[in-house]
Protein backbone atom coordinates (compact mmCIF):
# COMPACT_ATOMS: atom_id res chain seq x y z
CA UNK A 1 0.00 0.00 0.00
CA UNK A 2 1.33 3.77 -1.05
CA UNK A 3 0.10 6.73 1.46
CA UNK A 4 0.90 10.02 0.91
CA UNK A 5 1.17 12.15 3.88
CA UNK A 6 1.58 15.93 3.98
CA UNK A 7 4.24 18.02 6.23
CA UNK A 8 3.38 21.83 5.94
CA UNK A 9 5.98 23.72 7.84
CA UNK A 10 4.30 26.29 10.36
CA UNK A 11 5.08 28.81 12.58
CA UNK A 12 5.75 26.94 16.33
CA UNK A 13 2.13 27.61 17.80
CA UNK A 14 3.97 27.70 21.06
CA UNK A 15 5.16 31.17 20.34
CA UNK A 16 3.55 34.54 20.52
CA UNK A 17 2.90 36.09 17.05
CA UNK A 18 3.52 39.60 16.17
CA UNK A 19 2.01 41.38 13.24
CA UNK A 20 4.28 44.05 11.11
CA UNK A 21 4.00 47.49 11.70
CA UNK A 22 1.93 47.79 8.68
CA UNK A 23 -0.05 45.19 8.61
CA UNK A 24 1.64 43.64 5.64
CA UNK A 25 1.72 39.79 7.49
CA UNK A 26 3.51 38.18 10.64
CA UNK A 27 7.01 39.14 11.73
CA UNK A 28 8.67 35.75 11.10
CA UNK A 29 12.01 37.65 12.04
CA UNK A 30 12.36 35.84 15.59
CA UNK A 31 9.73 32.63 14.83
CA UNK A 32 10.74 29.23 14.92
CA UNK A 33 8.84 26.35 12.70
CA UNK A 34 8.19 22.80 12.89
CA UNK A 35 6.05 20.06 11.05
CA UNK A 36 1.83 21.01 11.56
CA UNK A 37 0.87 18.92 14.51
CA UNK A 38 -2.13 17.86 12.35
CA UNK A 39 -0.17 16.68 10.30
CA UNK A 40 2.76 15.14 12.12
CA UNK A 41 -0.17 12.88 13.70
CA UNK A 42 -1.17 11.85 10.08
CA UNK A 43 2.65 10.83 9.16
CA UNK A 44 2.82 8.75 12.53
CA UNK A 45 -0.94 7.05 11.12
CA UNK A 46 0.89 6.46 8.08
CA UNK A 47 3.69 4.75 9.38
CA UNK A 48 1.58 2.70 11.86
CA UNK A 49 -0.38 1.58 8.51
CA UNK A 50 2.67 1.05 6.69
CA UNK A 51 3.77 -1.19 9.45
CA UNK A 52 0.73 -3.21 9.67
CA UNK A 53 0.03 -3.62 6.26
CA UNK A 54 3.41 -2.81 4.71
CA UNK A 55 4.05 -0.33 1.40
CA UNK A 56 5.53 2.45 1.56
CA UNK A 57 5.34 6.26 3.08
CA UNK A 58 5.67 9.27 1.04
CA UNK A 59 5.79 12.41 2.54
CA UNK A 60 5.04 15.52 0.60
CA UNK A 61 5.71 19.33 1.44
CA UNK A 62 5.12 22.44 -0.32
CA UNK A 63 6.81 26.13 0.06
CA UNK A 64 10.55 27.62 0.01
CA UNK A 65 13.58 25.38 0.19
CA UNK A 66 13.12 25.83 4.25
CA UNK A 67 10.55 23.11 4.27
CA UNK A 68 12.80 20.54 3.13
CA UNK A 69 13.44 20.63 7.10
CA UNK A 70 9.61 19.47 8.02
CA UNK A 71 9.79 17.00 5.10
CA UNK A 72 13.47 15.63 6.51
CA UNK A 73 11.61 15.26 10.07
CA UNK A 74 8.79 12.98 8.59
CA UNK A 75 11.46 11.07 6.89
CA UNK A 76 13.49 10.89 9.81
CA UNK A 77 9.69 9.56 11.47
CA UNK A 78 10.33 6.19 8.72
CA UNK A 79 8.66 7.74 5.59
CA UNK A 80 10.16 6.09 2.55
CA UNK A 81 10.77 8.89 0.70
CA UNK A 82 10.25 12.67 0.49
CA UNK A 83 8.54 15.17 -2.72
CA UNK A 84 9.55 18.65 -1.93
CA UNK A 85 7.10 21.15 -4.17
CA UNK A 86 8.87 24.43 -4.37
CA UNK A 87 6.95 27.49 -4.28
CA UNK A 88 7.86 31.11 -2.94
CA UNK A 89 5.37 33.44 -1.55
CA UNK A 90 2.02 33.05 -0.26
CA UNK A 91 -0.44 30.00 -1.46
CA UNK A 92 -4.10 29.84 -0.49
CA UNK A 93 -5.98 26.67 0.20
CA UNK A 94 -7.15 25.82 -3.23
CA UNK A 95 -3.60 26.18 -4.40
CA UNK A 96 -2.16 23.84 -2.18
CA UNK A 97 -4.98 21.25 -2.88
CA UNK A 98 -4.24 21.46 -6.78
CA UNK A 99 -0.60 20.94 -6.66
CA UNK A 100 -1.63 18.25 -3.87
CA UNK A 101 -3.81 16.58 -7.07
CA UNK A 102 -1.14 16.87 -9.65
CA UNK A 103 1.11 15.00 -7.29
CA UNK A 104 -1.32 12.36 -6.49
CA UNK A 105 -1.87 11.67 -10.29
CA UNK A 106 1.69 11.15 -10.42
CA UNK A 107 2.33 9.03 -7.79
CA UNK A 108 -1.00 7.40 -7.61
CA UNK A 109 -0.93 6.46 -4.07
CA UNK A 110 -4.06 4.09 -2.02
CA UNK A 111 -4.42 6.43 0.68
CA UNK A 112 -3.63 10.29 0.79
CA UNK A 113 -3.43 11.61 5.04
CA UNK A 114 -3.71 15.35 5.80
CA UNK A 115 -3.78 17.01 9.12
CA UNK A 116 -7.02 18.15 9.35
CA UNK A 117 -6.03 21.84 9.24
CA UNK A 118 -2.94 23.80 9.62
CA UNK A 119 -2.23 25.66 12.71
CA UNK A 120 -1.14 29.09 11.35
CA UNK A 121 -4.05 29.75 9.23
CA UNK A 122 -6.63 27.36 10.49
CA UNK A 123 -8.62 27.01 7.17
CA UNK A 124 -9.66 23.43 7.37
CA UNK A 125 -9.92 23.26 3.66
CA UNK A 126 -7.32 21.62 1.74
CA UNK A 127 -8.70 17.91 2.29
CA UNK A 128 -12.31 19.09 1.30
CA UNK A 129 -11.10 20.38 -1.76
CA UNK A 130 -8.28 17.82 -2.95
CA UNK A 131 -11.57 15.14 -2.38
CA UNK A 132 -13.76 17.54 -4.94
CA UNK A 133 -11.00 17.92 -7.43
CA UNK A 134 -9.89 14.47 -7.26
CA UNK A 135 -13.81 13.03 -7.20
CA UNK A 136 -12.26 10.75 -4.14
CA UNK A 137 -14.38 9.63 -0.42
CA UNK A 138 -13.02 11.62 2.37
CA UNK A 139 -13.33 11.01 6.15
CA UNK A 140 -12.58 14.15 7.85
CA UNK A 141 -10.85 14.38 12.11
CA UNK A 142 -10.50 11.00 11.77
CA UNK A 143 -9.66 10.01 15.39
CA UNK A 144 -9.35 6.10 14.53
CA UNK A 145 -8.24 4.47 11.64
CA UNK A 146 -8.60 0.75 10.58
CA UNK A 147 -7.64 -0.08 6.32
CA UNK A 148 -8.99 -3.58 5.80
CA UNK A 149 -8.16 -4.21 2.11
CA UNK A 150 -10.06 -1.73 -0.30
CA UNK A 151 -11.54 0.29 2.71
CA UNK A 152 -10.79 2.10 5.61
CA UNK A 153 -13.20 2.27 8.71
CA UNK A 154 -13.11 5.93 10.04
CA UNK A 155 -14.25 7.02 13.48
CA UNK A 156 -14.16 10.46 14.37
CA UNK A 157 -15.90 12.48 16.73
CA UNK A 158 -19.29 14.30 16.40
CA UNK A 159 -21.53 16.53 19.20
CA UNK A 160 -23.68 13.71 19.40
CA UNK A 161 -20.24 11.06 20.02
CA UNK A 162 -18.60 8.87 17.48
CA UNK A 163 -19.76 8.80 14.05
CA UNK A 164 -18.12 5.52 11.85
CA UNK A 165 -17.95 6.08 7.94
CA UNK A 166 -16.53 3.55 5.45
CA UNK A 167 -13.90 5.14 2.88
CA UNK A 168 -13.40 3.31 -0.05
CA UNK A 169 -9.76 3.66 -1.77
CA UNK A 170 -8.26 5.09 -3.20
CA UNK A 171 -9.73 7.61 -0.39
CA UNK A 172 -8.88 10.99 1.62
CA UNK A 173 -8.38 11.11 5.36
CA UNK A 174 -8.03 14.20 7.70
CA UNK A 175 -5.95 13.21 10.72
CA UNK A 176 -7.68 14.89 14.28
CA UNK A 177 -5.95 15.53 17.56
CA UNK A 178 -6.55 12.10 19.29
CA UNK A 179 -5.69 9.95 16.56
CA UNK A 180 -2.46 9.03 17.76
CA UNK A 181 0.42 10.25 20.07
CA UNK A 182 3.52 10.94 17.37
CA UNK A 183 7.16 9.18 17.53
CA UNK A 184 10.27 10.70 18.09
CA UNK A 185 12.57 10.11 15.79
CA UNK A 186 15.89 8.93 17.38
CA UNK A 187 19.08 10.32 16.13
CA UNK A 188 20.11 7.05 13.38
CA UNK A 189 16.95 7.63 12.21
CA UNK A 190 17.42 11.40 12.15
CA UNK A 191 21.14 10.39 10.18
CA UNK A 192 19.61 8.06 7.71
CA UNK A 193 16.69 10.68 7.26
CA UNK A 194 19.76 13.16 5.44
CA UNK A 195 20.40 10.39 3.05
CA UNK A 196 16.69 9.10 2.00
CA UNK A 197 15.00 10.24 -2.01
CA UNK A 198 14.28 13.76 -1.69
CA UNK A 199 12.36 15.05 -5.00
CA UNK A 200 12.42 18.42 -6.04
CA UNK A 201 9.38 19.79 -8.19
CA UNK A 202 7.48 22.76 -9.12
CA UNK A 203 3.93 24.09 -10.29
CA UNK A 204 5.03 24.78 -13.66
CA UNK A 205 5.99 21.15 -14.23
CA UNK A 206 2.89 20.03 -12.42
CA UNK A 207 0.57 22.26 -14.93
CA UNK A 208 -0.54 24.00 -11.80
CA UNK A 209 -1.27 27.84 -11.78
CA UNK A 210 -0.66 28.74 -7.66
CA UNK A 211 -2.31 32.43 -8.32
CA UNK A 212 -4.45 32.74 -5.21
CA UNK A 213 -7.70 33.16 -5.15
CA UNK A 214 -7.83 34.19 -1.40
CA UNK A 215 -5.52 37.49 -1.04
CA UNK A 216 -4.68 39.11 2.58
CA UNK A 217 -5.32 42.75 2.38
CA UNK A 218 -4.17 43.56 6.12
CA UNK A 219 -3.70 41.89 9.03
CA UNK A 220 -4.02 43.75 12.85
CA UNK A 221 -4.23 42.05 16.23
CA UNK A 222 -7.71 41.93 17.89
CA UNK A 223 -9.05 44.38 19.83
CA UNK A 224 -7.52 45.07 23.77
CA UNK A 225 -10.85 43.47 26.37
CA UNK A 226 -11.71 45.81 28.70
CA UNK A 227 -11.31 45.51 32.19
CA UNK A 228 -14.66 44.74 34.46
CA UNK A 229 -15.56 46.91 37.62
CA UNK A 230 -17.95 46.30 40.19
CA UNK A 231 -21.86 47.35 39.96
CA UNK A 232 -23.84 48.55 43.21
CA UNK A 233 -27.00 46.16 42.36
CA UNK A 234 -29.28 44.49 39.96
CA UNK A 235 -30.93 47.29 38.18
CA UNK A 236 -27.24 49.04 37.26
CA UNK A 237 -25.95 45.13 35.90
CA UNK A 238 -29.14 45.32 34.05
CA UNK A 239 -28.64 48.96 32.90
CA UNK A 240 -25.09 47.95 32.00
CA UNK A 241 -25.77 45.22 30.29
CA UNK A 242 -28.78 46.63 27.80
CA UNK A 243 -26.91 49.99 27.02
CA UNK A 244 -22.73 49.37 27.40
CA UNK A 245 -22.21 45.94 26.56
CA UNK A 246 -25.73 45.75 24.25
CA UNK A 247 -25.87 42.11 24.98
CA UNK A 248 -29.59 41.89 26.42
Amino acid sequence: MKILVTAKRVTDPDMKIKIKEDGSGIDLSSMSFKVNPFDEIAIEEALRIKEDKGGEVVVVGIGSDKAQTEIRYGLSMGADRGIHVQVGGYMDSDAIAQILQAVIKTEQPDLVLLGKQAVDDDNNQVSQLLAEYLGWGQACFASKIDVNENKAIVEREVDGGIEVLEVDLPGIISADLRLNEPRYPALPAIMKARKKELKKMNPKELGVDVLPKVIIKKMAEPAQRQGGRIVEDVAELIRCLKEEAKIL
